[in-house]
């Protein structure tokens, strides 16, 4: 099955951006099951750094809104901007349109695990600092046992000898992918930051 992306417009000249209202091409058609009325949410990938994505230089996907399918031929579509949450880009990659679903917390807290402790890396727009109901990304995912749902305490590592860890707040899982994880912040008593520690409670 083809990629589905933005793949340009229907104008008298070339153009990158789109706003709600704007008639744009999709790279895909009947051959690949798209339909009238379809909706897809428009999204694309933020780097820390412009270098190839790895472990190390991680990034955060940026939703830029979404799009409704007005017309369709055998290999590609017309849909028309229906929101936007920023401006929608040539090549913005494609996701079916779903209402998110915050998970709710459980009342149960068991304790943080502290033996494997995961990294606060990258927040949206490649921001460093996070309070309460921010999202933000750590280096670990399902791979480490993590799922929807789950609850975390972030630390900070003062680096004073013959100290406790600082606990800053407490965090849930909202996406979980193989080796990385957004949370969301619930409760802040400091800044959280790029670096900071995360325990599993489990």
């Amino acid at each position: 099955m083809t990629p589905l992306r933005v793949s340009g417009s229907q104008e008298s000249f070339v153009r990158t951006t789109f706003a709600p209202g704007d008639l744009i091409t999709i790279n895909a058609g009947t051959d690949n099951g798209i339909e009238v009325g379809q909706e897809f949410f428009t999204r694309r990938l933020i780097p820390i750094q412009r270098r190839p994505i790895s472990r190390d230089n991680p990034a955060t996907i940026r939703t830029s809104g979404w799009i409704r399918v007005y017309a369709v031929d055998k290999e590609m579509s017309l849909a028309t901007v229906t929101f936007a949450c920023d401006s929608l880009q040539l090549n913005d990659y494609l996701e079916p349109f779903v209402v998110p679903t915050i998970p709710t917390i459980s009342t149960d807290k068991p304790k943080p695990q502290r033996d494997n402790y995961a990294h606060v890396v990258i927040g949206n727009e490649n921001r460093a600092s996070f309070s309460r109901g921010d999202a933000f990304v750590v280096d670990q995912g399902s791979d480490h046992g993590i799922t929807v749902g789950a609850q975390f305490v972030v630390y900070r590592d003062k680096r004073e000898a013959g100290n406790f860890l600082f606990e800053l707040g407490e965090a849930v899982a909202i996406d979980v992918r193989p080796e990385s994880s957004t949370l969301r912040a619930t409760l802040s008593r400091d800044a959280f930051t790029v670096g900071d520690l995360v325990a599993l409670r489990k």
